[in-house]
């Protein structure tokens, strides 16, 4: 916000959809945290169809608000999707490493089994 309205927060607009959206996209902090808003906050923000800007106020057209709103639900939903990834993956993980060790107890049982059939 500072970047693009100056070092004064009195100027600055409540809130900025294009900035709100490109550091959203960017890969950087999350874009609520910038606002310091919830979710929840920012959904009113955009349900109102009316965001401030310096010196006046533009109107959000329904078909942006809509576009918006399915890449919320989208991005949601990959979220979603990602994190049961992310557990899928940390259990298979864990029984990679199990099965890893059953040969390895194995490998030396039959090794100890091999060398005392051999000693004979």
């Amino acid at each position: 916000m500072r970047e693009r309205y100056g070092d004064d927060t009195l100027t600055h607009p409540e809130f900025d959809p294009d900035l709100w959206m490109e550091v959203g996209s960017s890969g950087g902090p999350d874009k609520n945290r910038v606002y310091e808003l919830s979710n929840t906050t920012a959904d009113n923000l955009w349900s109102t169809r009316s965001v401030s800007t310096v010196g006046s106020s533009q109107l959000i057209s329904s078909s942006q608000s809509k576009k918006f709103m399915a890449l919320q639900q989208h991005t949601a939903q990959l979220t979603e999707k990602y994190d049961n990834l992310k557990v899928e993956y940390a259990q298979f993980r864990a029984e990679q490493r199990a099965e890893s060790e059953q040969l390895k107890v194995s490998q030396a049982q039959q090794k100890a089994e091999y060398e005392a059939a051999h000693e004979q």
